[in-house]
């Protein structure tokens, strides 16, 4: 299977990597030339457009910031839908909007070929290393075609119903990760000021029944003073965003994700679009002259699980 993979971000070039390294014909694109190149000097051809790299083809992968720019590059003159044909697979692995996936997804169907769309979750750092979980939602048949590209670029695979089930999934459980984020830094603020050791506090949480993946990941760079998650302030608030819309589209009114989605905005807005989403907790900081510092953590997450092929749950 002769796979194209667009878009090498944070997350994307980790993807891509695993790929790579184990032995898949990769043809790769991204309008940064320097993250392509670094992937050409491996043994990946490069595409000059995201039309060429469909037609040489038979699965492409976006994984892209954005439902705006995942459109630019499917829909534009020498975009994917220009180049796709009978039963190729467009697997969407960005964090996007169900509805948008679906709208693309029709364009797809209407060439012949098949949509799947794919998020993952767990982190950059298990991204690096395969150990990643991949939601995928689209035809079974399709599913079962792609599942051992899938199994290489994650650990635990899950086949979630319909094309956009995926999507549902992936903002619903970033949701709860935005929402632990916030309250993982209050409750060290509090600590901190309650004059408890902050890496005691750490041990302690991780033991109890507060903890939680965010804690044992995020809370590491936070007290580690880098805030590095490979994650920024931007994409949570996008993430956040369309975690909102969803509820407006079921008509149910919620009380805590308003809230947390604003405390992101706010902090997009003071530390900038780019600056790591971690740094959320720097807004407590900053507001009660404290620093949540503890030594013995690491200034970047490294996945210490060794790489094994995936499976599906």
């Amino acid at each position: 299977m002769k796979i194209g993979f667009i878009g090498l971000g944070n997350v994307g070039r980790k993807l891509a990597g695993s790929l790579l390294r184990n032995g898949f014909d990769l043809m790769v694109r991204d309008l940064d030339e320097s993250l392509s190149e670094s992937f050409a000097s491996k043994g990946a051809k490069v595409a000059k457009s995201p039309k060429e790299l469909t037609q040489k083809t038979d699965l492409v992968i976006t994984c892209l910031p954005s439902p705006t720019v995942c459109s630019k590059v499917m829909e534009s003159e020498e975009g994917v839908i220009d180049g796709l044909s009978k039963n190729k697979i467009w697997l969407e692995m960005s964090t996007t909007d169900e509805s948008e996936v679906k709208r693309i997804g029709e364009l797809v169907k209407s060439k012949g070929a098949i949509p799947l769309d794919g998020p993952v979750s767990g982190g950059c750092h298990r991204a690096a290393t395969g150990n990643i979980s991949i939601f995928v939602g689209g035809k079974r048949e399709a599913f079962e075609k792609i599942l051992p590209a899938l199994t290489i670029m994650g650990k635990k695979i899950l086949h979630t119903g319909d094309l956009g089930s995926a999507s549902i999934l992936k903002v619903v459980t970033n949701y709860l990760a935005s929402v632990h984020l916030v309250a993982v830094g209050e409750a060290l603020t509090i600590a901190k000021k309650a004059n408890m050791d902050l890496k005691t506090t750490y041990e302690a949480i991780k033991i109890s029944s507060g903890n939680s993946f965010v804690h044992e990941t995020e809370s590491q760079v936070i007290l580690n003073g880098s805030y590095n998650i490979n994650f920024t302030m931007d994409l949570v608030v996008k993430d956040m965003s369309l975690f909102n819309n969803l509820s407006k589209k079921s008509g149910v009114q919620l009380e805590i994700s308003p809230i947390v989605l604003n405390i992101f905005r706010e902090g997009k807005k003071k530390y900038g679009p780019r600056a790591w989403s971690s740094m959320i907790v720097k807004r407590l900081e900053d507001a009660y002259n404290t620093n949540l510092r503890a030594d013995g953590f690491p200034a970047e997450l490294i996945d210490s699980e060794p790489e094994t092929k995936g499976a599906e749950i």
